[in-house]
């Protein structure tokens, strides 16, 4: 079936025609064909599967059959995203499918001043893509109503929830009216995605293409046993032998992330960094110089795992795992994108068996080996805690920067027992990990 076999109107198809979108991928086969008939739908597809097109497009198709102007303040179509980086490329897609067209799309987003943001919207718009906290700020300032959408799409709805904006969509979802057509799309399906899905859709249809947590089939994912204070000398190894490709690191801290990207500058390395102490702009420019080729690596936290679409990042490394574990899955799925191969390549520190245990029960699959053993803690008797201002385990001051051997503690033994096998660094009990800040 093709996208005019679908019920879309000839001159929508000749636009996705003119940018090399022919075939319809799996999730749009299921998806669209529903949402044209008025279905509400939830769908599972992984990251790179072509889901902005699967909600877009019968949108824009209802929207264009209807032919009316929206009110001032109004928004006839409502897309939700987690991060600002997903908004705009959700945005920057409807755009290129509406262009010609009457219709208008607008993006409200944090880090950009909101005044011109309400402005914009006095005339009201067709399409408008959000992030649920900026939404709410202009709502509570009378710039924006919701009582006339019809169409309302969450998207990467569970990450939403990991970022806690269960509120907000709970307040959100009370300012829309009954009688609307409302999408669902999530990679992952958390239990708190059951209360979700009944707040907003009405016998929903479910589409699925992966089975949630698995990860692209044409990625090669490797993981290194390595401790912390290794980690960086490895990554400059890694990357350095694919230095003409595009790579993207993904670092569990702001300030880690920062760190890390100005010590690979240091190396001689074409990166930079996107992590939530960087302004909108910043993160603007470091994107389009990582599209562009003008810098070759970049370092990220979770805030870029699902907001960045390039079709030719070969390499993703997951210097630190992620607390969240199905946020894995996420990380590497941006590479192997639009049926290209990759690679996700795994640091695990002694201290991080915990996360990888958690990734790989989520994937329900072991990831290869590619070099040291699986650290084991539980056959290690617990160390006595640390004093407090006492040296932390992962190798030299400043989180290990530079390749140094990892600094011996208290009683003399190395982090991780010094050798594959060896104990939990510190006390010898897994504290909770904090989560870092978008």
């Amino acid at each position: 079936m093709n996208f005019e076999e679908m019920g879309l109107a000839p001159r929508l198809v000749a636009k996705l025609s003119e940018q090399g979108i022919v075939d319809p991928t799996p999730i749009q086969l299921k998806a669209i064909p529903q949402a044209l008939e008025g279905r509400d739908v939830m769908g599972l597809a992984q990251t790179g599967t072509g889901k902005t097109a699967a909600f877009g497009l019968p949108m824009i198709e209802k929207l264009n059959r209807a032919g009316v102007k929206p009110s001032p303040k109004t928004a006839r179509g409502l897309i939700l995203a987690p991060t600002r980086e997903l908004a705009k490329q959700i945005s920057d897609n409807l755009r290129s499918y509406t262009d010609g067209s009457h219709l208008k799309v607008m993006l409200v987003v944090g880090g950009a001043g909101i005044v011109a943001q309400m402005k914009r919207l006095e005339r009201g718009c067709d399409l408008l893509v959000a992030t649920p906290g900026r939404l709410m700020d202009l709502q509570e300032r009378g710039a924006v109503r919701l009582n006339e959408t019809q169409f309302l799409v969450l998207d990467e709805a569970d990450q939403m929830l990991d970022l806690g904006f269960i509120h907000a969509l709970r307040k959100i979802a009370t300012m829309l009216p009954e009688d609307r057509q409302t999408m669902l799309f999530s990679a992952t399906m958390p239990k708190q995605m059951e209360e979700l899905s009944k707040s907003y859709l009405r016998d929903p249809i479910k589409v699925q293409v992966n089975p949630p947590g698995k990860a692209a089939d044409k990625i090669a994912q490797s993981v290194h046993f390595v401790v912390k204070g290794e980690k960086s000398s490895l990554l400059v190894k890694l990357i350095g032998e694919h230095r003409e490709e595009r790579a993207i690191v993904f670092g569990r801290t702001k300030h880690g992330c920062e760190k890390l990207f100005k010590f690979l500058e240091s190396r001689g390395f074409a990166a930079a960094s996107i992590h939530g102490n960087k302004s909108q702009g910043q993160r603007d420019r470091a994107i389009r110089a990582f599209k562009s080729g003008e810098i070759k690596v970049l370092v990220a936290t979770d805030v870029a795992a699902r907001g960045i679409d390039i079709p030719d990042v070969k390499h993703v490394y997951n210097y630190d795992l992620p607390n969240v574990a199905e946020n894995y899955v996420h990380r590497i799925g941006r590479t192997a994108r639009a049926g290209a191969d990759g690679a996700a390549i795994a640091f695990c520190a002694p201290d991080e068996m915990g996360e990888l245990k958690d990734i790989q029960k989520a994937m329900k699959a072991d990831i290869p080996v590619a070099s040291g053993n699986p650290w084991a803690f539980e056959d290690q008797p617990a160390k006595k805690p640390q004093r407090r201002g006492g040296r932390r385990p992962g190798g030299n001051k400043g989180g290990g920067f530079g390749g140094g051997k990892p600094r011996s503690q208290g009683g003399g033994g190395k982090p991780g027992g010094g050798k594959p096998g060896g104990g939990r660094p510190g006390n010898g009990r897994r504290s909770k990990p904090r989560r870092s800040a978008a």
